[in-house]
């Protein structure tokens, strides 16, 4: 284990709710949530603003819309911030070759790999400078954690949050963890926190004291080894660049159960040519279909099939995708279904069976690839042309974005993110003079291609939780009042 703090983790800070606040200058400081609206949609960010209020990730949106009924509810917008993690990325593979992204807006970087930090003034140093950089390329925060290993990072950049710099100095990481709850640990959900709790074990120090015997006898060999070592502070896994690719699936969740037999079957069908085309465009292919599905009583079976040889065929896939349909009952209703491809490879193994469905999916694809985009938008007219928060345009009144649409109408703020908080007006939704728009860049660019958070003023910020102890190191940048 190294003995400097030259692992970082940097945590956008509520990612895809601070992008929209930054391009909605009327959402600044206000709650947000973003996800899914419909009645089975789940939270997939929520401002700070509105987890004042309780409301977080993973949770039911009907949840969230009691909890906060006056928040912002918008559609996430992925293109977007896909575009912003990019930039992001960029920064972090300047400092080091050895970046592993966990997802959008979180990944570890290798600092001394990059050979830009050796030591915790270093590190710091670097830790300082990557978050101006976000700030001044995306104009958003993040909060980065500085430690000796992965797990000590994350933690860090946690306590961090939100818009700070934690250090843990070597030496003192027993100290910190001690006094936490298990479910700081990775790998401690709520099921075996509650079955450590029940064993009279709450903080990583109960673990330590009940010896590593014991935590075998609860949580079984491997995870209690596990599970050991890592109150003990040692996490020896490296940064890996190239996270392996493992499967590739989509599915979909439905406003009200399917009980149709035969709408279930196209269902199946459609999500396997969804599953197909991303397979294809990330250039795999793949040995073992699997089939998800989750009935009305919230039960959830899979079902898989093996092939001879890897294949990205989409009748192929289809076929498979309908014979594992087969063997499952869904008379009471579907509330779930999802198709996906494992066994990944990065070439295909023909065989006659593939070269038949191949030849059918030929004639067929054209005429079943309409089908299929026509069936991923199943809401309303208003609702599909006119989705909660995203962007349009007026030929009068210019860019703005949408705040709701229904009953044929839908309502518009016409502002920018480098505006003033702007008007709303209301519109029929087949208006000629309104239409889609994409979205603006959250950074005016100046002269020089460098970026700027227009009206920024400097604030202090302390990134040192109280709680924490002397032997922590945060430090602060300076956060822009007019982004969030």
């Amino acid at each position: 284990m190294r003995t400097a703090p030259t692992i970082l983790h940097l945590d956008m800070d509520a990612f895809f709710a601070s992008v929209e606040q930054a391009s909605k200058p009327s959402l600044r400081g206000k709650a947000v949530v973003v996800g899914g609206l419909g009645p089975r949609g789940v939270v997939a960010t929520a401002s700070y603003e509105a987890r004042v209020f309780g409301v977080h990730s993973a949770m039911p949106m009907g949840q969230a819309r009691r909890l906060a009924p006056n928040a912002a509810y918008l559609v996430p917008r992925f293109t977007l911030y896909k575009s912003i993690s990019e930039r992001v990325m960029e920064l972090l593979r300047a400092l080091s070759p050895l970046v592993e992204p966990l997802s959008l807006d979180e990944a570890f970087v290798d600092l001394e790999a990059g050979g830009v930090a050796w030591d915790e003034p270093s590190a710091r140093l670097a830790g300082v400078k990557l978050r101006a950089d976000i700030r001044a390329v995306t104009g958003l925060t993040g909060s980065v954690g500085l430690a000796a290993s992965k797990m000590l990072a994350k933690i860090a950049s946690e306590e961090a949050k939100p818009d700070g710099l934690v250090v843990i100095e070597p030496g003192t990481e027993r100290a910190m963890l001690g006094p936490m709850s298990v479910r700081t640990l990775p790998g401690v959900g709520p099921a075996t926190g509650d079955h450590l709790r029940r064993a009279g074990i709450t903080t990583v120090e109960e673990i330590v004291e009940a010896g590593e015997d014991e935590l075998v006898r609860l949580l079984g060999k491997a995870h209690g080894h596990g599970l050991y070592a890592m109150a003990l502070a040692r996490d020896d896994r490296p940064v890996v660049a190239e996270r392996e690719t493992k499967s590739v699936s989509v599915e979909d969740t439905y406003d009200v159960d399917i009980h149709d037999r035969t709408r279930v079957g196209l269902e199946v069908q459609r999500l396997a040519e969804r599953c197909v085309r991303r397979l294809r465009g990330a250039g795999l292919s793949g040995r073992t279909i699997v089939l998800k599905v989750r009935r009305y009583d919230f039960s959830t079976l899979t079902r898989s099939e093996t092939l001879r040889g890897p294949t990205d065929d989409p009748g192929v896939i289809r076929e498979a995708a309908a014979r594992l349909l087969d063997s499952v009952d869904t008379t009471g209703g579907v509330r779930l279904l999802g198709v996906g491809v494992s066994g990944l490879a990065d070439y295909t193994q023909e065989d006659l069976f593939a070269q038949a469905a191949g030849e059918r999916a030929v004639a067929e694809g054209p005429v079943e690839e309409h089908a299929a985009a026509a069936a991923e938008e199943q809401p309303s007219l208003a609702e599909r042309r006119w989705p909660a928060g995203h962007d349009v345009r007026h030929a009068e009144f210019g860019h703005g974005w949408v705040q709701g649409s229904g009953l044929g109408r839908v309502t518009v703020r016409f502002e920018t993110p480098d505006s003033e908080p702007g008007r709303v007006r209301t519109f029929r939704v087949d208006d000629p003079d309104l239409e889609a728009a994409d979205p603006l860049p959250l950074v005016l660019r100046g002269p020089d291609g460098g970026g700027g958070v227009p009206g920024a003023e400097s604030q202090a910020v302390s990134s040192v939780p109280a709680s924490l102890p002397k032997s922590w190191s945060g430090s602060g940048g300076g956060a822009a009042t007019s982004r969030p």
